[in-house]
């Protein structure tokens, strides 16, 4: 609430203070004073935050809409007159550094008028501090002991409530029974119906991933189609199962998609999974698309709050009520959910089964409060929350749930807070990558300014999953990493109303109605957040772009358009048609405080030169359309700038950066498809003390020909980095001087397969590197035996041309630390290793390994592996899975749990239609994990699925944990390299 403007203040300040700002020219005459004014707001920080801590009500009190008015007004006044003031002067733009840029700007104010300008803001700031300090003395006076018990907490025992299911067995074996055991000539709609948050989704996902299920259907996919439903969207979720997808298909009618969609079904024996269908013309807009003819024993499966839709769309003996959790159900649920496996003392049990008793059965509500409870460890704090659950007492059960999600959010913190609304800006049901939503916590200045920024966003993303208001929908191939999640559509019902309440931020749609070039965005296309139904944007049939504003006060009126336009901070784009970006396009200049824009649904030609105005801007994600961007040197004025992303660009597209990048010294991540960055500009006389960028975490993808000495040292602290392109100098010896490097992927870079090219050494790469990835490098498999001394090394994805030949024979006694190997070649036929080679190896992955028949037998005396994934792999693999899995038994070791996705049959057809095939996989395909997923045995069995269990999140910049961006091809044609070794 007021802590987010209270906190936005300090970042901002605390952002012309960092030793790189070029604003400290600009301030240089008002240090003294701007100083006085961050200690005074820092002390006024802390107040808040402990009095927010306390504040469970959910009401705001006349002190936080005080703090709220005097900070948003403090911030805005101070950004609002050095960008006027820098504005000025940018037509005398020159050099690449902070000083150069701002040379001379401090002389246009008299040191009288801004100081006097900065003592009123201080003022404002004082009153506040004065009214804190009363609150902060009665607090003191309150304050007592309290009894506390601590219990261990380990992440690791977290409940994902999408996984998790207590109870239900009857509708368990029912739905199973009508998915599989009943036969029909042809497909038969079966109905999962019932109140939202009573775990409708959660009983489909134990059934989809079933392994009866499993080997009962040729074809399963699935698709959320939610209230904000649209059908193009629905097809696209339904071919990523049915087909090998590219980019390409994106980008096709809707007509037609609906056509390759029944294809891809005809023959064929499917299950269909709609979830959270809203109505019948929903129904009627995709049912055509499930062929019925030579389909028998198919089933589509619904989940619906709405028994009309249920009735209509299937038999009524079909239709299955969720009833709601018992008495000892609900009490399990909130036990697992709140302790774990903890032992649990004899008052905590008491007061918990009250409120278990007091949720009436409904597993989301649930979940949230034993959550919220889940960090409270005094016995007072979960008597009050049992108190407060009480007197949600209402006949009306979805009013009751909403109350008790209310309460959960209240005993948020304040920064936990501002982070879950955040969910409110993107479309309901949205599958998120966490990077994005992360990235955007940071521009928008939500997290604590500190080095370990992404550190501290994972935090918080981490937290709210604890408290189970944020559900995992996919985690890195380590399981480690979230890389997507979402909210259930009651948690972002709850987001929406307290967004409409205006506490912490408000939501605008700026709403695109006229393709008249010559129109102009006015007020009356920015309209206040309405929630789009259909499969058509009614309000706005051009599409629409989402903006954030600073909260009105009293000095910002909301029929002023100019004022609306200045308290912008964020626009993020959604269902754009690209010919009307241009009607944005001539706008931008007018967002002058704009911290995030996010422009990746439409297409660019040129670098737009408005964007050049926002130099408060944290955040610029751009989608480009040609094969080239030209960079203007005069994007050293983003001197905020932390992240840029440039999407749509091939790999084969190299951007040239201007010198003036280096200008940029807050930049945390570069993405681009190609990246040339010219050397780094020294900023002493000697030359030993250069530019740099100092906070940099990511960058990919780098050209080879940058791995100069005079480029790494401005890149020296990168931790994820990528690299795409043929290294004929052998300059990537100089990696070794990355010593902050953990995350490394390499796409062509050095071909062994031609002798001419430079070797690169065990020595080149630097010891702290954990993570590798190789792509289209040709690298002989006995090189392997070089990685493998890497002492931190604990994954390695060896993808498509990674090696050549078709043996692999390890020699050393290496890969001490390896966790994670994935090998995805379809030339290796023969593997031979032994535990000594991997000795702690814990997840093997195996993809499109058409050749090979058998692991090696020793991987069963590696006693730590735990899960073998196949994927699209040839059926004596997996017979080869389960020997390791039966003599693992044998040996009395727990069973290596082994899953089958797609196996290959291997056959003339096969291969030709894998020939004649065009499609690019996702390139993230390889790194994430569906956390969906749910083995209902003990491990014992091998799991086959004729669809991949193995899925991925698209990332927001189309690169993976990794920090790779490159869009995988194999069928990518290599003639290419013959061309290479021809001129050499």
């Amino acid at each position: 609430m007021a802590h987010a403007s209270v906190a936005s203040l300090m970042r901002t300040i605390e952002s012309l203070f960092t030793s790189n700002s070029p604003m400290q020219s600009l301030i240089c005459d008002h240090r003294e004073d701007f100083s006085a004014l961050h200690e005074k707001i820092s002390s006024l920080e802390v107040v808040v935050r402990n009095f927010e801590k306390n504040n469970v009500s959910g009401e705001m009190t006349d002190f936080e809409v005080e703090v709220k008015e005097v900070a948003n007004i403090v911030e805005y006044s101070i950004q609002l007159k050095l960008t006027e003031t820098i504005m000025e002067k940018n037509k005398s733009i020159k050099g690449i550094t902070g000083s150069r840029f701002f040379k001379g700007i401090s002389n246009i104010w008299t040191l009288r008028k801004f100081r006097k300008s900065l003592q009123q803001l201080a003022k404002g700031i004082d009153r506040v501090r004065k009214e804190s300090t009363k609150i902060q003395d009665k607090g003191k006076q309150a304050s007592k002991e309290s009894t506390v018990q601590y219990f261990s907490s380990s992440v690791n025992d977290n409940l994902n409530v999408e996984n998790s299911m207590v109870g239900s067995d009857d509708q368990m074996k029912r739905l199973l029974d009508d998915l599989t055991v009943s036969c029909s000539s042809e497909p038969k709609v079966i109905s999962i119906v019932g109140m939202g948050g009573i775990g409708k989704t959660t009983l489909a996902k134990e059934v989809y991933n079933n392994k009866s299920v499993l080997r009962r259907f040729d074809v399963r996919a699935w698709a959320t189609v939610s209230q904000q439903h649209n059908r193009k969207e629905i097809f696209v979720a339904l071919l990523r199962s049915t087909i090998k997808m590219d980019d390409t298909v994106k980008t096709k009618g809707e007509a037609e998609l609906a056509d390759m969609l029944q294809k891809s079904l005809k023959r064929k024996r499917y299950l269909i999974v709609l979830d959270d269908i809203w109505s019948c013309e929903v129904w009627d807009g995709v049912r055509r698309c499930f062929p019925t003819e030579d389909n028998a024993g198919s089933r589509i499966l619904l989940t619906t709050r709405n028994d009309e839709v249920a009735c209509y769309a299937g038999t009524e003996n079909l239709s299955l009520r969720m009833s709601f959790m018992d008495q000892d159900e609900s009490w399990s649920l909130f036990k697992r959910a709140a302790f774990s496996s903890e032992a649990l003392p004899y008052e905590f049990e008491t007061v918990g089964k009250q409120i278990a008793d007091e949720c009436h059965g409904l597993p989301l509500t649930i979940v949230v409060v034993a959550g919220l409870l889940k960090s409270k460890r005094a016995i007072e704090d979960w008597e009050s929350v049992a108190k407060d659950v009480k007197s949600f007492l209402t006949n009306d059960l979805d009013e009751q749930c909403s109350r008790v999600l209310g309460l959960s959010y209240n005993h948020l913190t304040s920064d936990l807070k501002t982070c879950l609304l955040h969910f409110g800006i993107f479309p309901e049901d949205s599958e998120i990558p966490a990077k994005k939503l992360m990235r955007s916590w940071i521009a928008e200045g939500f997290l604590k300014l500190e080095n370990d920024l992404e550190g501290e966003a994972e935090k918080c993303l981490q937290e709210l999953v604890n408290r189970c208001l944020v559900l995992v929908c996919k985690k890195s191939l380590d399981g480690i990493k979230i890389r997507s999640c979402k909210v259930h559509d009651l948690i972002y019902d709850l987001c929406v109303r307290e967004i409409q309440r205006e506490y912490i931020f408000i939501m605008n749609d700026i709403v695109l109605d006229y393709p008249d070039s010559e129109s102009r965005l006015s007020m009356q296309k920015m309209h206040p957040f309405k929630r789009v139904t259909g499969d058509k944007f009614d309000y706005c049939p051009h599409g629409l772009y989402r903006a954030v504003l600073t909260p009105v006060h009293h000095q910002l009126r909301d029929h002023d358009n100019t004022d609306l336009l200045k308290r912008t901070r964020s626009i993020f784009s959604f269902h754009l048609q690209d010919s009307y970006y241009r009607i944005l396009k001539s706008e931008l200049i007018h967002f002058k405080l704009l911290k995030v824009l996010e422009l990746t649904h439409i297409e660019i030609d040129i670098f737009p030169l408005q964007i050049l105005s926002l130099i408060w801007l944290r955040y610029l994600s751009l989608q480009c359309r040609g094969c080239h961007l030209d960079i203007p040197p005069e994007i050293c004025r983003l001197w905020n700038l932390q992240i840029f992303i440039v999407q749509g660009l091939s790999r084969s597209d190299l951007i040239t950066f201007p010198e003036e990048i280096w200008g940029l010294m807050q930049l945390r991540h570069l993405k681009l498809a190609g990246v040339y960055l010219p050397d780094c500009p020294s900023v002493s006389a000697d030359k030993r003390s250069h530019m740099g960028f100092s906070d940099i975490q990511t960058i990919s993808y780098l050209s080879p020909r940058c791995f100069r000495k005079e480029v790494i040292v401005g890149i020296q602290n990168v931790k994820k980095l990528g690299i795409c392109g043929v290294d004929y100098d052998g300059l990537l010896n100089n990696l070794v001087h990355l010593q902050q490097l953990e995350t490394l992927s390499l796409t062509y870079c050095f071909i062994h397969y031609f002798p001419h090219f430079p070797v690169i050494s065990v020595k080149s790469f630097p010891a702290t590197l954990k993570k590798l990835k190789l792509r289209f490098t040709l690298l002989s498999w006995p090189y392997l035996d070089i990685i493998a001394e890497l002492p931190n090394l604990e994954v390695l994805k060896l993808m498509g041309y990674a090696c050549h030949g078709n043996e692999w024979h390890p020699n050393v006694r290496g890969f001490t630390r390896l966790k994670v190997l994935l090998i995805e070649d379809y030339y290796l036929n023969d593997w031979k290793a032994t535990d000594d080679n991997f000795p702690v190896l814990e997840h093997l992955v195996l993809k499109e390994c058409r050749n090979l028949k058998e692991i090696p037998i020793e991987f069963a005396e590696i006693p730590t592996l735990q899960l073998i994934e196949l994927t699209r792999c040839l059926p004596e693999l997996g017979k080869s899975a389960a020997s390791i899995q039966q003599e693992q038994e044998e040996l009395g070791n727990d069973p290596v749990d082994v899953r089958i996705s797609d196996p290959s049959h291997h056959n003339d057809d096969d291969d030709e239609e894998e020939e004649d095939s065009d499609v690019a996989e996702d390139d993230d395909d390889d790194s994430d994990v569906d956390v969906a997923e749910v083995d209902d045995d003990d491990g014992s069995d091998v799991d086959v699925a004729e669809d991949s269990d193995v899925d991925v999140a698209e990332d927001d910049d189309n690169e993976d944990s990794d920090a790779d961006a490159a869009k995988h091809d194999d069928n990518y044609d290599l003639n290419w390299l013959f061309d290479v070794q021809n001129n050499l």
